[in-house]
């Protein structure tokens, strides 16, 4: 078999297997999406975007996100300038809850249905645990938004707990294969991560994990990190593009190339052709403007809106008005409950 067709073999069985059954691709031949030549990501995109739209539909899920807790995390995880084992400039701050019902309510002014809590800690104590209560029940009370959380590593007893305050989507992120983890990260383990979604999903609540694209992965590893997403068949997963932060060990690593972020976009929406694939931090350097259309019409199907933990974001007009231009309705938040 020659190289070109090897190369359309790989498109075939991919429309056939996902878009025509809905069955997402294996490890192997996401290897092979992910090294396509660059004058095949026009058709990969296209296929992709045909996935989203035949297995999720044409609305795009909108979401803001905003740290409860900011800084000071005991956790060395790389690319975060939130670890307070390194030298970077973000320093541990707490949010009132007035501030954070304020929050809720411009991000609901958006459009958004999803709210997302987040706080840099390995896992919540007491008191933290207590915070997000009482935020909970502030933010439903005030505001037609669902909440999800964002807090680290979990008992069993505060899975349940979260659950009970009505929280919708516990988000945990992988954050890459888990043979590339122990490069990433060394305070706590994969094993961890895993442990605590599998408890999030028992529990009723939605699953949120996705990870951070472009830390010195391989593209094998690549492929490795979207076939175990699919495995714990997460309601949503979030992608996100290094943003090498100051004073982060990873801070020397150079910006992922635009059209291999783009052909991991599709290879993600060709492996889980049922998830919420989500658009997250570092798209903006990654992809620019032009990169954020071509995104969405290659397998995106939701936004992050605003900006991001510690780093800025795309202006939430100009989110909206690309979806408008795309004549991608947002989801109605009655649709989701």
């Amino acid at each position: 078999m020659t190289a070109t067709e090897a190369i359309g073999e790989i498109l075939t069985r991919a429309r056939e297997q996902v878009l025509g059954s809905g069955v997402g691709l294996g490890q192997a031949d996401l290897i092979e999406v992910l090294r396509l030549p660059d004058s095949q990501l026009d058709a990969l995109l296209e296929l992709a975007h045909e996935v989203r739209m035949r297995w999720c539909g044409p609305e795009v899920e909108v979401e803001g996100i905003i740290s409860l807790k900011t800084g000071g995390c005991p956790e060395d995880c790389h690319f975060c300038s939130q670890s307070g084992q390194f030298s970077s400039p973000v320093r541990s701050v707490w949010l009132d809850i007035p501030s954070l019902v304020e929050a809720a309510q411009q991000t609901a002014a958006t459009g958004a249905t999803e709210f997302c809590i987040v706080a840099a800690v390995r896992g919540p104590d007491e008191r933290l645990m207590a915070q997000v209560a009482e935020g909970v029940a502030a933010i439903r009370a005030a505001v037609d938004i669902n909440v999800a959380c964002s807090l680290g590593m979990l008992t069993q007893r505060q899975v349940d707990a979260l659950a009970a305050m009505g929280v919708h989507r516990y988000n945990h992120n992988l954050e890459t294969a888990r043979s590339h983890f122990e490069n990433v990260v060394t305070t706590h383990t994969w094993q961890e991560r895993w442990d605590t979604l599998r408890m999030v999903a028992a529990a009723g609540m939605e699953v949120c994990c996705g990870g951070i694209i472009g830390m010195g992965e391989t593209l094998e590893q690549r492929a490795e990190f979207a076939a175990q997403l699919a495995e714990l068949n997460p309601d949503e997963v979030p992608m996100n593009f290094l943003n090498p932060r100051p004073g982060t060990p990873l801070a020397e690593l150079p910006v992922m190339n635009a059209k291999d972020a783009l052909r991991t976009i599709a290879a993600f929406r060709l492996a889980m052709p049922h998830t919420i694939l989500r658009f997250a931090g570092g798209r903006e350097i990654t992809l620019g403007d032009l990169g954020a259309r071509q995104g969405m019409l290659g397998g995106i199907n939701a936004v992050i809106v605003g900006n991001y933990l510690t780093t800025l974001g795309r202006p939430v007009a100009a989110d909206l008005e690309l979806l408008d231009e795309l004549r991608m309705p947002i989801k109605a938040l009655s649709a989701t409950l």
